[in-house]
């Protein structure tokens, strides 16, 4: 392409997880190498791509509604002579592939979340009148092949980063279509993350989120020639210059090791908040999950990693309404909600993912029951929630500034709790870690104010200070 050709701008449009995100971000970078760059803009595009989750509730019926959309959109850009390609991407491509492909004419391409690496080309058999549908699962060539984004490009994205580092999932909870549509457990190798993560490091990146459907189930060879978990591979990031700040996620609870458990001990820069989805706390719905754990196991898990770090605080996933669920198993949910406490949750009632075997349980709870059972959850962990948040007031805690607020001088960071928090600051301190003493608790967010003109890295500092 010659300097002076006109770019061709590409709209993602992503559903669903923090691993989509990611997907968006090197789907971008790819389509960079070749000539597009991205745009907000659904109506100036030349490219949309639709990149879809399969997790929650009629997912396939809002990307065919969102379709039906795009179509009147692309005839319009046909009658004023402009070509619009449209695509579907992610695990709702992956699923469906075939019939999205039967329904949506309006579709040029559909790719999987392990085909990536093949779009500059399924673009250039779409560009010569060929339907392109590529649903392989090639993990290994997609994290190879696809390019690495510039370092332009990963300042204007800010300074937090995810960086995925495994996925797939072999674990087959009855609920999940995640093994159908991500495949088997693959772990990326040791040099490529740390690459990845030094690259990030370079471009101004102060804080990484390891991600993975099951980022705990990570291994891989390390560089002394052992075999690594992600407890040692947390070690080795910690060493990153300018790599002030590790997260995780998700972690299934059958993976979370002594040397993971130790890192949260270990490493400063290992932020003091996991999210351990647990789904329920009735040992039969547990079985009938194939979750391969006790409620007492995860009770026994969450005391071993409080053990080693005091302050840590923990998330989780429940889901209401599980086929079987008696009043009695959604009890038991509640008295484990009670005996954690979590300083927050995602909550969803059940619903069926065609092709799992969930679906074809017995005993499906009726919504209205559902509904009264998560409008209970709800409550509780809302009332966590803003307890574990009003126990923040009055302290000291390391806050990463990420963005300008709403407010004219006010910027916006996260705790180490991923908490947002509001402070009046100036835009130099985008990027930099302050001291912030929290003030007061608002309904979605914390505020503060800076108390320390020095800005030093978190993994110097203490998280939280109590003022006395």
């Amino acid at each position: 392409m010659t300097g002076t050709q006109e770019k061709k701008r590409v709209f993602i449009k992503t559903y669903g997880c923090q691993m989509n995100v990611y997907d968006s971000d090197r789907m971008a970078d790819a389509l960079a190498s070749d000539g597009y760059e991205a745009t907000d803009r659904v109506d100036n595009a030349d490219l949309i791509l639709l990149n879809t989750c399969h997790i929650r509730e009629k997912a396939a019926e809002k990307v065919y509604s969102e379709l039906g959309r795009l179509r009147v959109m692309k005839e319009e850009a046909a009658r004023n002579g402009r070509q619009l390609t449209v695509g579907v991407t992610g695990c709702v491509a992956q699923a469906e592939g075939a019939e999205i492909a039967r329904r949506a004419p309006v579709v040029d391409l559909v790719v999987g979340p392990q085909s990536y690496q093949h779009l500059p080309q399924l673009l250039r058999d779409v560009a010569g009148g060929k339907r392109a549908v590529e649903t392989e699962f090639a993990l290994a060539e997609k994290f190879e092949r696809l390019p690495a984004a510039t370092k332009e490009r990963t300042r204007a994205r800010g300074v937090t980063a995810f960086l995925t580092i495994q996925e797939g999932c072999d674990k087959f909870c009855t609920f999940c279509v995640v093994p159908y549509t991500r495949g088997a457990e693959v772990s990326r190798p040791v040099d490529r993350i740390v690459d990845e993560a030094t690259r990030l490091a370079d471009a101004g990146v102060r804080e990484v989120t390891l991600l993975g459907q099951n980022v705990n189930a990570w291994h891989g060879v390390g560089t002394d020639g052992r075999e690594w978990g992600l407890g040692q591979l947390l070690y080795r990031l910690a060493e990153i210059p300018g790599l002030d700040r590790l997260r995780y996620t998700t972690s299934h609870p059958r993976d979370m090791d002594d040397a993971l458990i130790e890192a949260h001990r270990d490493l400063p820069a290992l932020m003091p908040y996991l999210h351990l989805p647990v789904q329920a706390g009735s040992d039969r719905i547990l079985a009938a999950m194939n979750r391969k754990h006790k409620a007492e196991d995860y009770l026994r898990l969450v005391d071993r990693i409080r053990a080693m770090r005091s302050d840590i605080a923990l998330s989780s996933d429940f889901i209401v309404g599980f086929p079987g669920e008696t009043d009695e198993d959604f009890e038991a949910t509640m008295r484990l909600v009670e005996t954690v406490g979590y300083a927050a949750a995602y909550s969803f009632k059940y619903s069926p993912r065609p092709g799992t075997p969930a679906a074809n349980h017995a005993g499906h709870v009726d919504d209205r029951r559902m509904s009264e059972r998560l409008s209970r959850l709800q409550a509780l962990i809302l009332d966590q929630q803003t307890q574990f948040n009003r126990s923040r007031v009055g302290t000291v805690m390391d806050v990463l500034f990420e963005k300008a607020g709403r407010m004219p001088g006010q910027l916006m960071g996260r705790s180490p709790y991923l908490q947002a928090v509001l402070v009046d600051a100036d835009t130099s301190r985008i990027g930099t870690i302050g001291r912030v003493v929290i003030d007061s608790l608002g309904s979605n967010s914390l505020f503060g104010t800076l108390v320390e003109p020095d800005v030093r890295p978190a993994a110097t500092q203490s998280t939280v200070e109590v003022i006395t």
